[in-house]
């Protein structure tokens, strides 16, 4: 245990380091390094402290009390003691040190869940909300869960968890109960509590000792080809990425972060929340999937997190209508002479896509794909319509962060480069210049829970090998082929990256999801190259007719694979063609699952 002065020498000797590395970012002379005015943060909750400082009054927060009730705001000083008065209130009720659950829709009282446990309480475990029951007892159990928050669907599964004694369950806290109940606390009546403690003098919360560099998070991976994984991440993890990232893109303080992916997902939590926090910007809570257009013209955001599906779904949308309206070519035509316009300095997209961007909000300013790989098409045609359009890459492993485009010069089909004071590389590249992507950081996590055998094989000398396949240009610029288990390996011995292809299929407007992997010949001797196809039927009955046999929609998507193989070499070449009736089994990240068999046929 550390005295009151080892602690405070402590903290001083990690400002020291945190301001070494922005003094460094600040010195960096590269090009795409242009916002270095950002300020040095040791941990989460100093980084909170700093911000409910600097920007008090200004909303952190636009959430609803209910479906369909309008934003309210909720100021950076609101937030901030809302969260000492959580914080003070698990602290008085034994939790200090312990491992505490946050499951739930996206919302305000689970952003204030999360930063109240990792703000000086104990190790905050962000769950899947997708998850079965039996799935979340699992991982209670796998990770010594003593408390969860929950909101209020979940009331039931944790009750009988709690009650079955079978977990280290000892306390239940409900998001949405307007008092406590049968053995579960409201949240509210926690935050009241609390501030009301604080008010009679009560610091321990305030005073609360935050180790930068131990275990703060526990993250739990949904893979697509095996079991989930827990990641350890630390403070440090986090602010690493924090400090690093805007300074090749840019976060103000009057941007809106439109939040629709799960919070639990570090891409979410790092990029869509802790980000917009750091920089003295907003989060506006999304209802769900089905109300994105809806909430884009209430919150009318500046910033949109989003996976490659929403992105190329609301680009489809956009090019649907205008064909259905006869006003594609218009469209068409407004894009090309916009663009040529630009060369010379003048830009009319405002008025000739205002009806477009009105679909974002009428103030968006960039769009971020993450998660997988996104079409480049749909990041330049976002971008012909005036919005920013532009990916990055990360891992759950990387707290997230490895690498993002500059917005000043986004690479459509680059994933973008490391950030200053992070290193990438490529391992054992073959002829082409391909190989394993490596990274390197403060960002990489301390290891995988109870599995330093895991650990082992994945952190080697600082890097973390990633799994994924890619290179990188002269600038730095990484491109990702595929994932290293996913590659195909010839009977010959040749590589065929499945993402590649799929990329290819993606292209096929009949084509709504595509999975390729092989089989063996008949006889054998070879490889052969299979696709399995999710046809998009809104696209096919206007192309066939609503009354298209199977036979008719096989030939249409065999004919357009035909075109794909035309340009590849023979080993790459699809060979059987196989037209789903069903969408793809997928994990709770919505990544097609390569390994169930149900997706081979």
């Amino acid at each position: 245990m550390l005295t009151n002065e080892e602690y405070k020498a402590l903290k001083e000797k990690e400002m020291r380091q945190a301001e070494e590395i922005m003094a460094n970012i600040r010195a960096c002379r590269d090009k795409y390094i242009r916002y270095t005015d950002k300020r040095p943060i040791t941990d989460v909750r100093q980084m909170m402290c700093s911000s409910a400082e600097l920007y008090p009054d200004s909303p952190a927060f636009f959430a609803k009390e209910s479906k369909g009730a309008p934003y309210k705001k909720i100021t950076y000083k609101e937030a901030m003691d809302d969260i000492n008065g959580l914080g003070t209130s698990l602290l008085e009720g034994g939790l200090k040190g312990k491992r505490i659950a946050v499951i739930g829709e996206n919302s305000y009282r689970w952003a204030i869940s999360y930063l109240a446990v990792i703000c000086g309480v104990g190790i905050v475990v962000p769950l899947d909300k997708e998850l079965s029951k039996d799935s979340l007892k699992e991982l209670i159990t796998e990770a010594e869960v003593s408390c969860v928050i929950f909101s209020g669907k979940y009331a039931d599964i944790f009750t009988e968890m709690k009650e079955s004694g079978e977990t280290q369950l000892q306390v239940l806290v409900n998001m949405n109960l307007a008092s406590s109940e049968k053995g579960v606390l409201a949240l509210d009546e926690l935050i009241y509590a609390g501030k009301q403690l604080i008010c009679k003098g009560e610091t321990a919360y305030l005073d609360a000792r935050i180790m930068r560099d131990e275990m703060s998070v526990l993250l739990f991976t949904s893979g697509t080809t095996g079991s989930s994984k827990g990641v350890m991440l630390s403070h440090g993890n986090i602010v690493e990425d924090l400090m690093a990232a805007p300074t090749g893109y840019e976060v103000k303080t009057s941007d809106v972060f439109f939040s629709v992916l799960p919070l639990h997902h570090t891409y979410e939590c790092t990029c869509g929340f802790l980000m917009p926090l750091y920089s003295g910007a907003s989060i506006a809570y999304c209802e769900g999937l089905k109300y994105i257009v809806k909430n884009l013209q209430e919150a009318k955001p500046t910033i949109f997190l989003g996976v490659p599906a929403i992105f190329e779904n609301l680009y489809k949308k956009i090019w649907q209508n205008a064909r259905k309206q006869g006003k594609d070519e218009k469209l068409k035509k407004a894009i090309k002479i916009n663009n040529t316009l630009k060369k010379i300095g003048i830009d009319m997209g405002s008025v000739f896509f205002k009806d477009i961007r009105a679909l974002f909000g009428g103030r968006m300013r960039s769009v971020i794909s993450g998660g997988a790989a996104i079409n480049p098409e749909v990041l330049n045609g976002i971008r012909d319509f005036g919005i920013n359009a532009l990916q990055g890459y990360g891992l759950t492993e990387c707290a997230p962060m490895g690498a993002l485009n500059p917005d000043t010069a986004p690479r459509a089909n680059s994933v973008g480069r490391a950030f200053p004071g992070f290193d990438a590389r490529i391992d054992s590249p073959n002829e082409e210049g391909i190989g394993e992507i490596c990274l390197k950081g403060g960002n990489v996590m301390l290891g995988y829970y109870k599995n330093p055998e895991a650990t082992a094989e994945v952190i080697k000398d600082g890097w973390f090998y990633t799994g994924d396949l890619g290179y990188m240009d002269s600038e730095g610029f990484i491109y990702i082929t595929g994932r290293k288990k996913n590659v195909i390996i010839t009977k010959n011995g040749k590589n065929v990256y499945p993402e590649e292809l799929e990329y290819y299929l993606g292209n096929i407007p009949y084509v709504a999801e595509s999975m390729v992997f092989s089989t063996d010949s008949e006889d054998g001797e070879d490889t052969t190259i299979v696709a399995s196809v999710y046809p998009d039927m809104e696209e096919v009955r206007e192309k066939l007719g609503g009354s298209c046999t199977d036979d008719m929609i096989f030939k249409l998507l065999w004919s357009e694979v035909d075109k794909v193989n035309a340009n590849q070499p023979f080993f790459k070449k699809i060979k059987k063609l196989i037209v789903r009736k069903e969408a793809f089994e997928k994990n709770t990240s919505n990544k097609i699952i390569r390994f169930a068999e149900g997706n081979k046929r």
